[in-house]
């Protein structure tokens, strides 16, 4: 046999060397990281032991996501379904969005994002800054808001006009403290001074700047023993006008 020749059959039994070594080490690992993860995937090797929670929360509290952990295994952190976690989250009253992720080795953190109450709605509901109703206990409201009153599905119309009606209420340092939308699609408004705007169904932006216009002659207009009650402007050019009687608290107490 030629030198040449014994050259080529040594390097060919290297390559085959090589290539036998490079696949026995890739068996090897695969081998090994099936073994390990069967290891790991059994019931309490990995439990999760560090829950972090953070987020946007002024009304969700982390005793309500404790609570709510409780119906989750969480004794084994690689068999851990994040999905079904967030969608245990997000079913708490207060819950807007909520994202979940796993941290290695056995962390899992959590990003919590509660609602934004905008309004009471039909006494048993509040709507969000788009327009949503949700159900929730209104006794973490750390604030007064503003009482809507509507058909079913109309949140997103109430909602909307209420912010037309302020913007112009707000020249006359005035605001809506209750919204009444009608079966019929009429608006009343109650301010926070107590006055009642009968608005009607039609042209309520105008309406609503008349009545800014023209309310301080109505104040002017009333007795010293007298407070305005009501303004109806369901006209097309005037409006109507009433007033009721304050009694004097001196005189009640005598």
């Amino acid at each position: 046999m030629s030198k040449a020749a014994e050259q080529k059959k040594a390097v060919h039994w290297s390559f085959w060397l090589g290539f036998g070594f490079f696949i026995a080490v890739v068996v090897g690992l695969i081998s090994f990281s099936v073994y390990f993860f069967n290891e790991m995937s059994q019931d309490e090797k990995v439990p999760v032991t560090s829950i972090k929670v953070e987020g946007e929360m002024p009304y969700t509290q982390h005793a309500d996501i404790e609570q709510a952990l409780d119906a989750v295994n969480l004794s084994n952190f690689i068999n851990l379904d994040v999905n079904h976690v967030q969608q245990v989250i997000a079913k708490l009253p207060w819950v807007y969005s909520v994202s979940v992720r796993k941290q290695w080795p056995n962390a899992l953190n959590i990003y919590v994002v509660d609602q934004t109450p905008v309004a009471l709605w039909n006494a048993d509901f509040l709507i969000n800054q788009y327009g949503q109703a949700f159900q929730a206990d209104s006794a973490r409201l750390t604030r007064k808001l503003p009482a809507f009153f509507g058909p079913e599905g109309s949140e997103q119309t109430a909602l909307a006009n209420y912010r037309n009606f302020n913007k112009l209420l707000a020249f006359s340092d005035l605001a809506i403290d209750e919204l009444v939308l009608t079966e019929r699609f009429s608006w009343q408004l109650t301010l926070n001074d107590g006055v009642s705007l009968n608005l009607g169904r039609e042209n309520r932006i105008e309406r609503i700047q008349r009545f800014v216009d023209v309310y301080p002659q109505i104040i002017e207009q009333k007795q010293e023993n007298q407070n305005v009650d009501y303004v109806d402007l369901r006209y097309d050019t005037g409006l109507a006008v009433g007033y009721k009687t304050v009694l004097d608290k001196n005189k009640q107490r005598a």
